[in-house]
Parts: C-alpha cells; sequence; structure tokens
C-alpha cells in the first residue's frame, strides 16, 4: 500500500517476507505509550500491547490474502476508535493508522520494520538509501537555506499550497544549504510534470 504523495525514489523490491509483511515504523505511533486507549480494542487476552507494530497502513507490503481479513477488521476498529471520544481526541489524524496496527495486530501479523523503507523531508536529510519520499510536511527555509518550520518561507514546497490546482511545472529549486532530501524531492515533481503531457491544461 502506498498514498498519493509517496514519490519513489528507486525500485521497490519485495521487503517482505512469507507471511511476515513490511512497513516503515513512524515515530509518531507509540502502542506501549496509548496502552490505556487502545486496551478498549485490542484485550489484554490478546496478549501484550507490545504486539501492536508502531505502523500505519502505508507503505506496507502484504500478502492480498492476508489484507483480506484485516481491512474489515481495520475498518470496524476505526469507526470504533471513532466514536469513542476519548480515543478520537487522543489519536486525531492517525486514527486510522492505530486502527490498521491494531487489526493487524488481532489477527495475528507481525511486520518486519523498515526504517529505509521512507523518509520525511525536511526531518531526513538525505535520501541514502531509501526507497520513498514521503512529502507530508512543508518545506519552508529562508534564502539562506535555513528551516523555518512553522514559518512561511522565503522558500517553500508544501502541498497544501496546491489544494485547488496541481503544482506548476519548473518549481524553483531550492537555495543553497537545504538538504538533499527535499533537493531530490523538488527535482522529481519537476522531472514528473515536464513528463505528463498536457500538464498545465486548464490551469
Amino acid at each position: 500500500m502506498a498514498e498519493p504523495d509517496h514519490v519513489f525514489v528507486k525500485p521497490l523490491p519485495n521487503l517482505s517476507h512469507g507471511d511476515e509483511p513490511a512497513a516503515f515504523p513512524f515515530f509518531y505511533i507509540k502502542p506501549t505509550e496509548n496502552e490505556k486507549i487502545l486496551r478498549k480494542f485490542f484485550p489484554e487476552e490478546k496478549g501484550p500491547i507490545s504486539n501492536i507494530d508502531p505502523i500505519g497502513n502505508s507503505p506496507v507490503i502484504i500478502k492480498k490474502a492476508q489484507l483480506e481479513k484485516i481491512a474489515p477488521t481495520w475498518m470496524n476498529v476505526s469507526l470504533k476508535m471513532k466514536e469513542d471520544q476519548e480515543t478520537d481526541k487522543a489519536f486525531g489524524w492517525v486514527l486510522e493508522m492505530y486502527a490498521h496496527a491494531v487489526a493487524s495486530a488481532l489477527h495475528g501479523v507481525h511486520h518486519s520494520l523498515h526504517k529505509d523503507f521512507m523518509i520525511q523531508p525536511p526531518w531526513d536529510l538525505k535520501t541514502d538509501n531509501t526507497f520513498i519520499i514521503h512529502y507530508t510536511y512543508g518545506c519552508d527555509y529562508s534564502m539562506k537555506g535555513q528551516l523555518t518550520y512553522g514559518k512561511i518561507g522565503e522558500w517553500r514546497f508544501d502541498k497544501r499550497s496546491y489544494l485547488q490546482s496541481p503544482p506548476p511545472r519548473n518549481l524553483s529549486l531550492p537555495p543553497p544549504g537545504v538538504p538533499e532530501s527535499v533537493v531530490t524531492l523538488v527535482k522529481m515533481v519537476n522531472e514528473a510534470t515536464a513528463n505528463i503531457p498536457g500538464w498545465e491544461d486548464d490551469r
């Protein structure tokens, strides 16, 4: 499973092994720190809370047969979490990620975790050996190449700037000093838009 804001840096091999799917460990998915809430959906008889992997639903490489079992549970757990005010408030926009992790654990599915699966600029500075760039965060910098996160930069790339229409071709490259991961991201977006026929039609 992937998302529209994933840019593939290089071909992705099958990182899964047999019945063990592959996933990316998110630093903000913390099952052990949220045990009190998660026990509403993952009872003690199912095992330790550490059975819930610190993952979301994407990126994940998983067998179709496994996903067919997990998906209905994922939907039902998501709805139950959303209906529970405490859970909804605690998890917010990552609620469905937690629900997928819980649903996987309920079916006894454990994932192998791969930090090199994906990077997330501007916090990850280099592409190195990664396979995916996830452009979820805004990238704001001064013209001196200094990060101004939380404040609109003199130079910026933020997908939220293009909610009404797609980004134009030939986005300006970041100023000197901006991390390689951000430079690579913008170059790849420019490469894609340059090669998609009619990209700027009806803008």
